[in-house]
């Protein structure tokens, strides 16, 4: 991982994005990164994989307070997001990681 945690996200978001793609058309996520929370004063970034044909989202969260952690949580594009993340050590994120998520999720 680089030293920001957000750049090097966003590139295996991206990677993800492409392979999505690239081997599963229906998909084709829509990917936002959002500035709302850090905007609204909370210290965290957020991306957003959307799936339209599904409504779904799982929304990825870089909290500073939680250096190293990607907190993560699967809702739908309808949803607010709620307080019940799921946390996952950052340096096991991957671009493969992140199309099972969406095949399972989004498929």
């Amino acid at each position: 991982m680089s030293e920001d945690p957000l750049k090097s996200l966003s590139d295996i978001v991206s990677d993800a994005h492409a392979n999505i793609q690239a081997a599963h058309e229906h998909i084709n996520p829509v990917v936002e990164v959002r500035r709302g929370m850090r905007d609204s004063g909370i210290p965290a970034d957020v991306i957003t994989l959307d799936c339209l044909r599904t409504r779904r989202r799982i929304t990825l969260i870089l909290h500073d307070e939680q250096p190293g952690v990607l907190l993560y949580q699967f809702i739908t594009i309808e949803e607010e997001v709620g307080d019940n993340f799921q946390g996952i050590a950052l340096a096991e994120v991957s671009a493969k990681k992140l199309c099972e998520w969406m095949v399972e999720y989004f498929g």
